[in-house]
């Protein structure tokens, strides 16, 4: 039986990659400046310079996660061509991925022959992206979707986030920060480095100082704690800061030597929580601490 790999817009995949793959990519939404958009991976509703700057300009953006009819909607026409895998973002950071479930679990009654498999990828932006990417790579050499799930849900913990951002602000609005913290952080140029954890969720792991400082942090976990490096390909998302990114990349290569690195944008709605700024680095690890 053949079947259709779904995700969500907060995987941050470029379109390239979703071209490539025939990947689905549901997208969340965002409201900015009393306007909703949907976060498509080509940016056709909002581009990603367009979000970072108006949020420079010190607006504020809100997400919602999609709700079960939508998911019943973006699944009905795939089951008519066979099963679904869909790899969602992370619980510990939205209620998505619980709305796909819900609406597996009402359209199996209609659809008795089709399976739709949900699986809590514990992820976000890349890190989800790059599972999403495995499990694309392995259907392409003809495994089938429950090797696929399941090799996902068995290695979901070994993929290591590492973030830094560039603005503690906005990580005080999502409540990740104390506003002392932020305050005094942003005197003392304190940078936080954080992870995703075991539950999906975004954790204060580290303070440093000065941007650079930062940047070398995530390489230095990623020495501490990833297997294989010389074998894997690394994925790295920016909110909109290219520069910092390809300084990450020039680090991962030579400190790493690294199978190869690709970069893409932090998109809109994992953005709006973290800022203009952001850095994350993702790769397999022996665990995600």
């Amino acid at each position: 039986m053949s079947y259709q790999i779904v995700t969500d817009s907060s995987a941050d995949l470029s379109p390239k990659q979703v071209e490539e793959y025939g990947l689905e990519v549901i997208p969340l939404t965002l409201t900015l400046e009393g306007k909703d958009y949907k976060n498509y991976p080509d940016g056709r509703e909002i581009g990603f310079q367009e979000f970072y700057n108006t949020l420079r300009g010190g607006k504020m953006s809100t997400t919602s996660q999609v709700n079960a009819q939508a998911f019943k909607e973006y699944f009905k026409p795939l089951l008519k061509n066979g099963d679904i895998l869909y790899l969602g973002f992370s619980s510990g950071l939205s209620g998505t991925v619980n709305s796909g479930r819900m609406a597996a679990e009402e359209l199996e009654e209609y659809y008795p022959d089709r399976k739709i498999i949900v699986v809590d990828t514990l992820a976000a932006s890349l890190g989800q992206g790059l599972l999403v990417d495995y499990a694309c790579r392995m259907k392409r050499e003809g495994k089938s979707i429950d090797e696929v799930a399941a090799w996902v849900e068995n290695n979901k913990l070994r993929l290591a986030h590492w973030f830094t951002v560039d603005d503690l602000n906005h990580l005080k609005r999502g409540g990740r920060v104390s506003g002392a913290a932020a305050f005094f952080g942003t005197m003392l140029n304190i940078k936080p480095v954080l992870h995703v954890d075991d539950e999906g969720h975004l954790i204060p792991m580290e303070k440093v100082r000065g941007r650079k400082a930062s940047l070398d942090a995530l390489v230095d976990h990623m020495i501490k704690t990833g297997e294989d490096l010389e074998q894997q390909v690394v994925f790295i998302s920016h909110g909109d800061c290219l520069t910092d990114a390809e300084y990450v990349e020039e680090q991962v290569k030579k400190r790493c030597h690294v199978k190869d690195v690709k970069i893409n944008y932090v998109g809109p709605v994992i953005g709006s929580h973290s800022g203009p700024g952001t850095m994350a680095l993702f790769f397999l690890a022996k665990n995600r601490d």
